[in-house]
């Protein structure tokens, strides 16, 4: 895939937080920025073209649309449910 194409948007949440929060986002390099350094500290990153086209229009550091709640807790489950095997 060419560099340009390439999106990536970074979530994080915090114990009292309404919701996850859009942390980084990018296109083309700065994606795979972003990915190389979620990788390097051992975060995992979930292929979702679908998801990240949505998340990539939230505007940075603000928590993520009541519509998408059910997408990303059906996401953190399934992780966690990962991370409890290994």
């Amino acid at each position: 895939m060419p560099h340009e194409t390439h999106l990536a948007v970074a979530l994080a949440y915090a114990p009292g937080d309404a919701a996850p929060r859009i942390i980084a986002k990018g296109r083309g390099l700065i994606a795979e920025e972003i990915i190389l350094r979620a990788k390097s500290h051992g975060i995992y990153v979930h292929e979702s073209p679908e998801l990240v086209t949505l998340l990539s229009q939230v505007d940075l550091d603000s928590h993520i649309p009541p519509q998408l709640y059910i997408a990303i807790a059906e996401l953190l489950a399934w992780l966690y449910r990962l991370e409890q095997k290994l």
